[in-house]
Parts: C-alpha cells; structure tokens; sequence
C-alpha cells in the first residue's frame, strides 16, 4: 500500500479562523482506506497522541477514530526527514519549505508532492481526484 503523509494545518484545516476543511471527513475515509498514512505536521514529532488531541477540538468521535489509523512520524528540523524515500508516497502540505522541495527533488521525487490550497473551493475533492489518478496509475505498473 503506498504511503501518504498528511499535513494537518492547511490540509485538514484551515490556518485562519481554525475550522475544519470542506470535505474533510469524506476525504478522510478515502485516504485512511486507500493509503497508509502517517503525520507529517509540527502536531507530531513521534507521538500520536498530539495531532488527536489537537484534531479532538474540531472531528467527532466516528472521524477520530479513522485518524487513529494515522502513524506518526519523527523528525527534528525539515519534514523530509520523516519521509521514507525508499516507498512509494505521496507527501500533501499546503506550505513546505524551499530546503524541503529541494530535497525531493535530490530523490528525484517531486511529483510526489501534493500542494494543498484550501483558498480554492472543493480543495480536497480535487486532492482526492489527484490522488485516485495517480494511485490507479501506480498500481497498474
């Protein structure tokens, strides 16, 4: 199954006026079914118990316990630490960093990561349209 790492502020929710994304919860379903996630997010730095603590304030009970099936990860300055570049993965961040980008492309992965807009309309259905395409054409190779 292919690895997907989530960000959670500007991909499941909004960095201003904290609310939850549109379409959250069905892309939730969709991406806790289809993938292996994990947490790439200053929420979690190797504990879980953080990013569903911090996601506990704006999901129900039925959404956080799909979140539940989320690993976390460890890393200390850059996101790409916590990437396992030797899987095949999608990375989804709505703001990595110049250093980040530039270590994707050292691994010849760039197109592995999603940028995520939630300023434009329907966000993660388009996310998730992206995600299907690219995930069918993976697993037809």
């Amino acid at each position: 199954m292919k690895k997907l790492y989530l960000d959670i502020d500007g991909v499941l929710l909004t960095t201003k006026r904290t609310t939850t994304a549109d379409f959250s919860v069905t892309f939730i379903d969709f991406v806790t079914n289809d993938f292996d996630c994990y947490w790439l997010t200053t929420h979690c730095k190797g504990n879980i118990n953080y990013p569903l603590d911090y996601l506990a304030n704006y999901f129900d009970n039925s959404t956080l316990e799909k979140l539940k099936k989320i690993k976390p990860t460890n890393w200390t300055t850059l996101k790409t630490e916590g990437i396992d570049f030797a899987s095949e993965f999608f990375w989804l961040d709505d703001n990595p960093f110049v250093s980040e980008k530039n270590i994707l492309t050292s691994h010849s992965a760039n197109d592995r990561l999603i940028k995520v807009d939630l300023h434009n309309p329907d966000e993660l259905k388009r996310v998730m349209e992206i995600l299907k395409t690219r995930h069918d054409i993976s697993n037809n190779h």
